[in-house]
């Protein structure tokens, strides 16, 4: 026998074990319910099996001893959870089960999905009644994920002749007007062609081993590629010199109404111009998010007018409030004036007639004006702009440029030093262009489309769900045309989760100053020859109503949508 040793002593795994014991006696008999996790009682012939994720307990238990389950433990309502047993802690008998079963790995996003959407948690406010048309978006999708009872079969594997159908169609801006329903999707080469001529935009500059979009916190994902235009300057004046004439061709198209928008994508910021006759305004916009102070001052000192449309209404707002508070404290102070008429007015004080410069006269009369520092010009106006500097880098920070202003915007943004990066990843990188029809310098570009068939689970059964995937820069009127042709396709019934790049989800805040009757007439006179599908154009010349935000979820049921912001 080793000195000092006790026969009696016992390892923690048989200690805790004695403790739960002692628990379950100390129990009242109602605790003996049916465990919550759903595991049904072994019976006494089969061998107790040990989980080795789910207890620290690796000592064996006796064949002949049927397991006994406990409830999780819970926190008793007057005790803090902190006020438990360490022990208790450390192991659980039966732990909670989720409330999904796991699927296979190469099923779990979209199951993971669709039961999110169906979850309880997840309930998606829609509007009272389903409307013709959705809203339009003028946020970049990175991207789609629809759904449908119905297969997308049709998107799989288009022949030779159809993809080039679909580029020729794009081309010559061929409008394509399908029928409400139809019967064999996949057998429709008209349907086919039309969406491949869906899924093309153009891009400026093209460096196929880097990703262009999005730009903004960009810098991780392209660290680590080549980029000799880091460290030669000769060769980013090159860069900048061909973007130059791309940007400034954009805009001709603009203004000559043959583009109706495009995107300007920098590191720090995104601007979306857009042409007469679009968005509820009869001139050109322009409007950029998120700016700085920096940036603002620049543009003042440019003379460009710009105006920031989340300011000034939340500064209508407030003074609408006040208003309100000054009624009604009026009619408060009049009736506790009749109250009190026999009362002597208080005299006006004269204090609030000194100017700012008499401010520290107090000062002088106690004799401590030297000893104490007076704040100088600089400090008391970057006082006055605190509320300026702080909302960079914000939603609120959107600037609008409107009508002539916008050329001079251009000129501007072309000979701004701060547009491009000096240095990063993404040092001497010019801005991406984003457009929906050919410019100079542009390269053809096709968003990535693939289709899904997995099992997921609806309420209490299994059903099949069809799901068609699209990533990319997902521009307003890809999304548009991608609609109706899932409306004809999928016979009027589909639902689709959008993910935003968030920094373009502003661009839906009204502008203000919409003149409806004659922007139909300009819309519908010379927008045309824009390469837009006249339905589109419709959507997008209405005045924005998402605000600050973008449809998230969008669902058509007996074609009729609703939709999530």
């Amino acid at each position: 026998t080793v000195p000092g040793y006790s026969p009696g002593f016992k390892k923690p795994p048989t200690v805790l074990r004695l403790k739960r014991k002692r628990l379950r006696r100390s129990e009242p008999p109602a605790a003996a319910a049916p465990p919550p996790c759903g595991a049904v009682p072994r019976g006494s012939s089969a061998p107790a099996r040990r989980n080795p994720f789910s207890s620290l307990d690796n000592a064996p238990r006796a064949a002949g001893t049927p397991q006994p389950l406990e409830p999780a433990w819970r926190p008793p309502a007057d005790r803090y959870p902190s006020a438990a047993p360490f022990w208790q802690l450390l192991e659980p008998v039966c732990e909670d089960k989720p409330t999904r079963r796991a699927e296979p790995y190469e099923r779990t996003d979209i199951l993971t999905l669709t039961d999110d959407l169906h979850s309880p948690a997840a309930v998606l406010e829609v509007p009272s009644s389903p409307k013709d048309e959705f809203p339009a978006d003028w946020s970049i999708k990175t991207r789609l994920l629809f759904m449908s009872s119905q297969p997308f079969t049709w998107t799989e594997h288009l022949k030779a002749q159809e993809e080039a159908q679909g580029f020729a169609q794009h081309c010559r801006a061929v409008e394509t007007n399908l029928p409400q329903s139809l019967q064999e999707p996949k057998l429709s080469t008209e349907l086919r062609c039309a969406f491949q001529q869906s899924l093309i935009y153009w891009l400026h500059p093209s460096l196929p081993w880097l990703q262009l979009f999005p730009r903004i916190g960009a810098d991780r994902k392209i660290v680590g590629k080549a980029s000799p235009w880091s460290q030669d300057e000769d060769l980013q004046q090159v860069l900048m010199s061909d973007w130059s004439v791309s940007f400034t061709s954009l805009y001709n198209l603009l203004k000559a109404k043959l583009c109706p928008y495009f995107y300007v994508c920098t590191y720090q910021f995104t601007v979306l111009f857009r042409a007469a006759g679009l968005a509820g305004s009869d001139v050109i916009t322009a409007v950029i998010s998120p700016t700085t102070r920096g940036l603002r001052e620049a543009m003042r000192n440019e003379g460009i007018e710009f105006s920031l449309p989340l300011v000034e209404e939340s500064k209508s707002r407030k003074q609408k409030n006040s208003e309100v508070n000054l009624e009604t404290e009026g009619a408060n102070s009049l009736e506790v004036g009749n109250s009190m008429e026999g009362e002597e007015e208080p005299a006006p004080s004269d204090d609030d007639d000194d100017d700012d410069d008499d401010g520290f006269s107090w000062l002088e009369e106690m004799g401590v004006q030297d000893k104490v520092k007076k704040p100088d010009a600089i400090s008391m106006k970057l006082r006055k702009d605190n509320h300026e500097v702080q909302m960079d880098h914000k939603p609120q920070s959107l600037a609008l440029v409107k009508g002539t202003n916008t050329f001079t915007l251009l000129n501007f943004l072309i000979n701004c030093k701060s547009l491009v990066a000096v240095a990063g990843p993404q040092a001497g990188l010019p801005p991406t262009l984003l457009s929906p029809v050919a410019f100079r310098g542009g390269t053809m570009q096709t968003l990535k489309a693939r289709s899904i068939n997995a099992k997921a689970r609806v309420r209490l059964a299994y059903e099949n769900i069809f799901s068609l995937e699209i990533v990319g820069p997902v521009m307003p009127h890809s999304l548009h045309a991608l609609t109706m042709l899932l409306k004809a396709a999928q016979r009027g019934a589909f639902s689709g989760v959008f993910y935003t790049h968030e920094p373009t989800a502003v661009f839906n805040t009204d502008l203000g100053g919409a003149h409806p009757a004659l922007n139909e007439e300009t819309v519908h006179k010379d927008l045309p020859t824009s390469g837009l599908h006249p339905k589109t154009l419709d959507q997008l010349s209405q005045p924005p109503t998402l605000k600050k935000s973008s449809i998230r979820f969008l669902e058509m049921k007996d074609y009729a949508y609703t939709w999530k912001s």
